[in-house]
C-alpha cells in the first residue's frame, strides 16, 4: 500500500484548520500529522511531524504564510508548501511563488480539488488557482521598492514620520521622500491611501 501523504496544517483560525484537517482526512491517501496556529511554529512543527506538505494561511501572527514557505524552502526543503487563503490577492501570488511556495488555492476550493492540489504539490507539481494566475499576469509586479514596502507597511501601523524613522533607522528626509514615491506609484491621495492600495494588491 502506499505510504500517506503527510500534512502539516497552519492557520490561526481553529475552527477553519479543524474543518480543513475534517476534510483532508477523509481521503485515504492524506493524513493531518500536525497543526500550529502561528508562522513561527512552521518550520519545528513540520520538521518534528515529518510533514511531506505544509498548508498556509497568509495572515497568521508570529510569521505570515510567505514568510513560512520562506523558511521552510531554506530549513527544511523536502516539505513542499501550500499557500491556501480568503485573501485571492495577485500581489500575494507573486511573492508567495517567490518564497518558494508550490502551490496557492483559495479557501473556497471544493475539497476534491483541494486534495488534489496536494497530491499535486506533494509529486513535485505546481498548482496555482487559475483566476488569480490571469490576475496576476495583468496586474503585473509590484511597483515599490523593497525599501518603499518596508516603510509603507511601517507607515500603515501609525506613527509620525519621526517615529517611522526611529523604528527603521533612517532619516525622516528619507522616509519622507520613500513614502512620497510610494503614494506616486500607487496613484494614492495619501500615505493611509497608499498603504490601503498596497495591502489590497497585496504588495505588502
Amino acid at each position: 500500500m502506499t505510504a500517506s501523504i503527510r500534512l502539516l496544517l497552519a492557520d490561526d483560525q481553529a475552527l477553519v484548520r479543524g474543518a480543513l484537517a475534517a476534510l483532508l482526512d477523509l481521503e485515504p491517501d492524506l493524513e493531518v500529522v500536525a497543526q500550529v496556529g502561528r508562522g513561527d511554529e512552521v518550520v519545528a512543527a513540520a520538521r518534528s511531524a515529518q510533514a511531506d506538505v505544509a498548508l498556509l494561511d497568509v495572515e497568521m501572527p508570529g510569521a505570515d504564510g510567505i514568510a513560512a514557505a520562506a523558511a521552510l524552502r531554506a530549513e527544511l526543503p523536502r516539505c513542499r508548501s501550500l499557500i491556501v487563503t480568503t485573501f485571492g490577492r495577485p500581489g500575494y501570488l507573486r511573492r508567495a511563488m517567490e518564497a518558494g511556495a508550490s502551490g496557492f488555492v483559495v479557501k473556497d476550493t471544493p475539497s476534491g480539488q483541494l486534495a488534489d492540489a496536494v497530491r499535486r504539490v506533494a509529486a513535485g507539481l505546481r498548482v496555482v488557482d487559475p483566476t488569480l494566475a490571469a490576475e496576476s499576469l495583468a496586474s503585473g509586479a509590484s511597483p515599490l521598492t523593497g525599501r518603499e514596502s518596508e516603510v509603507l507597511a511601517v507607515a500603515g501601523r501609525g506613527g509620525t514620520i519621526a517615529e517611522i524613522a526611529r523604528r527603521l533607522h533612517l532619516s525622516e528626509g528619507t522616509v519622507r521622500n520613500h513614502l512620497s514615491s510610494a503614494i506616486g506609484k500607487t496613484g494614492a491621495r495619501n500615505r493611509s491611501d497608499a498603504v490601503a492600495i498596497a495591502t489590497r494588491q497585496g504588495w505588502l
